[in-house]
């Protein structure tokens, strides 16, 4: 609960709403140090350790840190880099793709584990970053492979009628250049902002409704902090397949930009 919200609720219940998402830490304005970047720094740090741990002594019957790592890195190398993009060309793209996923997973997770109870992706700058990322890749291995012009005229499908080409043309180009781009941004953003506030809304609720409410409120409120925790169970259901759905899309990407047929 944010700052605002505690004092607020000293004169009644005040709903959350998108101010939870910016609070400033140190300094105000476009480079002020907010909390989520904090917790981003705070996840980079973990899945350093996490991965040094894990790998600093191999052994053949690995221990619960090495069976960590290898379960996460497995899982992506095989079930998304190696089924999606396939056995010949997937090996290079796995150190981008899990650390997609590892990045993601951690800072959705991060929005349910006290006292963090944050998850970055929730704040456009940090999915859109990762956005940029995966585009100037899955672009730059096209057109390295295919040649500038021919990566480009190969996003028009064979067999068009030619005075349709043009028009077909562009809006496979904006598709591609623009509305993916902002359309998987936007799903890994709405998703986590939504969850988010919704966990907050029903919390602050039922605490507001079991402490300062009247007998009828108290009542109320026990099935509010149950349908509480159901969320939140749900919630690290959806910060799982949001960090799968993401990466998943990103080895999609890739694959298309090395097939024959883009």
């Amino acid at each position: 609960m944010s700052l605002a919200m505690l004092a607020a609720a000293e004169h009644g219940y005040t709903a959350p709403d998108q101010k939870i998402f910016w609070q400033p830490l140190i300094g105000s304005g476009p480079f002020a140090i907010t909390r989520p970047a904090i917790v981003f720094a705070l996840s980079a740090v973990l899945i350093i350790w996490l991965l040094l741990a894990g790998t600093k002594r191999l052994s053949v019957v690995p221990g619960k840190k090495q069976m960590v790592v290898e379960a996460g890195y497995g899982f992506v190398r095989n079930s998304i880099g190696r089924d999606i993009i396939g056995s010949k060309e997937f090996l290079k793209f796995v150190p981008l793709l899990f650390t997609f996923f590892s990045v993601i997973l951690v800072n959705n997770l991060f929005g349910v584990i006290p006292p963090i109870q944050y998850p970055t992706m929730a704040r456009i700058g940090f999915p859109l970053a990762l956005t940029i990322i995966l585009y100037l890749t899955y672009h730059t291995v096209g057109i390295r492979k295919k040649g500038f012009a021919a990566y480009f005229a190969g996003v028009v499908p064979h067999g068009l009628p030619k005075p349709i080409v043009p028009l077909v043309f562009l809006l496979e180009v904006l598709s591609i250049v623009v509305i993916q781009p902002i359309t998987i941004t936007l799903r890994l953003f709405g998703n986590m902002f939504a969850g988010h506030l919704i966990l907050v809304l029903f919390i602050s609720g039922a605490e507001y409704m079991l402490l300062d409410g009247g007998l009828g409120l108290k009542i109320v409120g026990i099935p509010t902090i149950v349908m509480a925790f159901a969320l939140t169970l749900f919630e690290l259901f959806v910060e799982f397949l949001q960090a799968y759905v993401y990466t998943m899309l990103a080895a999609t990407f890739i694959a298309s930009a090395l097939a024959d047929e883009h």
